[in-house]
């Protein structure tokens, strides 16, 4: 048996670590956290300074016995989890659950930026200890998120809906969506007008000039008769060139990417979700399969240090002048600051092999890690590669009491943009270079154009992600849980990449503003998340924070009252109950919002209701069919169930007759019975047949009966993909129908 224990959250990095630990190590993964608070209840001891009451997680019994195991026959045990809060929580939480195997051994702490040989190697050599502010700082964030999600998140249920909750820091987040929102549908339009015009002299090449100046001021055109006016005026002007500005242009590269420009970035240039960045980030940095052994292709991915250590710095710099040539590595060092938060001892988000190419490894790689590893390598050898250098040219136009005003760039050296193309750059016009100061211009076209001043944008998820950082709120590790957290709670959804607060997000975010704004708004959390960084330099004590957060926060839950918050977040419509004359109300359930009678229970009228365009709540008139109740001869209707659509009789509750709800195809499989759709206990849609169990056919995509053209099947399967889009395929012989 091995003498020395190396523990690790995740099996890829263990097999990474392997690989460099050499012949006396055993590398065991914990796989993540094996304690933590229960789930069943608070598992805090407010009355005893928030002591923390964890359990062992079921799922982690087995493990956590072949740890004990193999801690029991080592010498020596090296916890080597992630360096950051959480990663220190995970090595304190092991030492305590292994205590007893621990008992008289030594235990080391051992931290690295990068999965390589050196760096294990080193970190082996000196190991530390755990760092206990560091624990305590996690310790406090996470009974902080507990305290709030088990106290105000039934207030929710009382007052909204059940199964709803609060989150400490997304609900600030959904709160930056639905104030966008709120602007959005505030915004006035104000008209301005534009006038442009198309500016020449002999045979050079024509350039587009815009009013800048009007009467010596900036141009401010409110309507068409101020644009008419002008536009009179330089009809019959001479244009003269009455200054050109010509000057050269240097664009540096930006910082190496940390946690939050990296997800930003991946999804402005690739596409990705945070959620995905972090997941191939967490791959690249664990370990990938390279010909015959697991190398860690990236730095620790949860950062935001900007700082590059020398030894990767000469490495890329030694690649810049053998891919690019000497003259494309700049004369110095480029070193990035820190901001005051982020610790010396992580560095930013870097390739751990400069020299293994993106196109050296890529048949190593799947297609989403070769497209980020790519990125990342590229941004750090752009990092200390020359910039970019452009030719301005500014020429300034007089036409009587007008000035119009044309720039454009002309690229003399790409420099660092031969290796990172995705700059975001507006050259503007192509300006010829015999234009001279005095010359007179033909105005071939002068137009006018109406605009009008737009509101400002939605956030997308790497917009709300940069806010959140330029705020102050959240950390590298909890960007990507805070998006993803509002999107599963269905508080906020994602149309055409951009958030918009739902219905059931909005009227969460009105209680949460209306009863605790002093908890769920930016400042706060901001200086929450300060006091949690003090804590982990070990400069104010976890225990004052929660004292004082818990204190404040009951004063607060005890003064709501429900009836009273109810009355006042309820939705109203002008729709009367058909029963007592009420105005209906809306009201939220397990299955979404519907209309109740506000007179509720003495009245319960309910409604499945409708949005139009404007907003208009209407109600929803069943699904009824042509055909009639075996039963009472009613008509019969379509419902919506928890399992999905079903044909129930518009007499219910007197009569109680129901039949699937199918789609007009027929089992092909069986071909007695119907297909019918049905959702999964999850709410995921999917097909089956009304023969069942006789007949055990089922499928998630939906069945159209359309005939497959290639082999008669009776009906296609409708899917999805990112490179396709829409399109069929028949699930017999693969036929595909676009």
């Amino acid at each position: 048996m091995a003498k020395n224990l190396i523990i690790v959250e995740s099996p890829a990095k263990a097999k990474t670590i392997t690989r460099f630990a050499g012949k006396g190590f055993m590398v065991k993964a914990s796989m993540g956290h094996i304690r933590d608070l229960p789930k069943t209840k608070l598992g805090v001891d407010v009355e005893n300074d928030f002591k923390p009451q964890y359990t062992i997680d079921v799922k982690k019994r087995k493990i956590i016995k072949e740890l004990k195991e193999a801690a029991s026959k080592a010498d020596y045990i090296y916890l080597a989890s992630d360096h950051d809060r959480e990663g220190e929580a995970i090595a304190w939480h092991l030492a305590e659950v292994l205590k007893k195997e621990l008992k008289n051994k030594t235990v080391h702490r051992i931290v690295f930026n990068e999965i390589t040989q050196k760096a294990i190697t080193k970190a082996i050599k000196s190991p530390g200890t755990i760092d206990f502010p560091k624990v305590e700082s996690q310790q406090a964030r996470r009974i902080l998120d507990r305290i709030v999600g088990y106290n105000i998140s039934p207030l929710l249920w009382k007052v909204i809906s059940k199964n709803l909750s609060a989150g400490r820091v997304q609900s600030v987040a959904l709160r930056l969506i639905c104030e966008r929102e709120d602007e959005i549908k505030k915004f006035d339009p104000k008209e301005y007008w534009t006038i442009e015009a198309i500016l020449k002299r002999d045979e050079l090449l024509p350039f587009k000039a815009s009013l800048h100046k009007w009467e010596g001021k900036k141009a401010e055109i409110p309507n068409k008769e101020k644009a008419d006016e002008i536009l009179k005026h330089i009809k019959n002007e001479e244009f003269i060139i009455s200054d050109i500005k010509k000057s050269v242009r240097k664009i540096h590269p930006t910082p190496p990417y940390i946690t939050s420009t990296l997800q930003q970035d991946a999804a402005r240039i690739l596409g990705y979700s945070a959620k995905k960045t972090m997941m191939i980030a967490q791959q690249l940095y664990e370990g990938v399969a390279l010909e015959k052994s697991s190398v860690g292709l990236i730095t620790y991915m949860r950062t935001d240090s900007l700082r590059l250590s020398s030894e990767s710095l000469a490495a890329g710099k030694k690649l810049i002048i053998e891919r690019f040539g000497e003259k494309y590595l700049h004369d110095k060092t480029r070193v990035y600051k820190n901001k005051s938060s982020a610790q010396d001892a992580h560095e930013a988000i870097r390739p751990t092999y400069p020299s293994k190419t993106p196109a050296s490894i890529k048949h190593f790689l799947s297609p989403d890690q070769f497209k980020l590893y790519s990125l990342i390598w590229q941004k750090f050898i752009a990092t200390q590669m020359i910039p970019i250098s452009l030719h301005t040219v500014q020429i300034d136009t007089k036409a009587g009491k007008a000035n119009f005003l044309v720039k454009g760039n002309t690229i003399i050296n790409k420099g660092f943009m031969e290796v990172f193309p995705h700059v975001i750059m507006v050259l503007g016009e192509e300006i010829d270079k015999n234009y001279q100061k005095g010359d007179i211009l033909d105005h071939e076209k002068c137009s006018t154009k109406q605009n009008f001043t737009k509101p400002p944008a939605r956030y997308r998820e790497a917009t709300l992600i940069k806010e959140l950082e330029s705020k102050g709120i959240g950390r590298p590790s909890t960007y990507a849980s805070i998006t993803n957290t509002i999107q599963v709670r269905k508080y906020v959804i994602l149309k055409e990449k951009r958030f918009f607060p739902t219905d059931l997000g909005y009227t969460v975010y009105r209680f949460l503003i209306a009863y605790f704004d002093d908890f769920f708004n930016v400042t706060f959390t901001a200086k929450m998340e300060e006091n949690l960084d003090l804590v982990e330099f070990g400069d104010i004590k976890w225990i004052e924070i929660l004292k004082s957060y818990y204190g404040d926060m009951t004063k607060l839950i005890e003064s709501v009252d429900v009836k009273s918050a109810k009355k006042d977040l309820a939705e109203k419509t002008d729709i009367p109950c058909e029963k007592c004359g009420a105005n209906l109300i809306v009201k939220w359930g397990k299955n979404g919002a519907f209309l109740s009678c506000p007179n509720y229970p003495e009245c319960k009228t309910i409604h499945n209701f409708e949005k139009d365009e404007d907003g208009k709540i209407h109600i929803k008139k069943p699904e009824t069919l042509a055909e009639n109740c075996p039963q009472c001869g009613n008509p019969l209707m379509v419902r919506n169930g928890r399992f999905g659509k079903f044909i129930a009789c518009t007499n219910y509750p007197k009569c109680k007759y129901t039949k699937p709800f199918t789609i007009g195809v027929k089992c092909p499989e069986c071909k007695k019975g119907d297909i019918t759709e049905k959702k999964s206990k999850k709410g995921r849609a999917f097909f089956s047949c009304t023969n069942y169990p006789d007949c055990k056919f089922i499928t998630n995509n939906k069945p159209v009966p359309i005939k497959c053209p290639a082999c008669d099947n009776p009906y296609i399967e409708e899917r999805f993909s990112k490179q396709k889009g829409n399109y069929k395929k028949c699930p017999v012989c693969g036929h595909e129908v676009f």
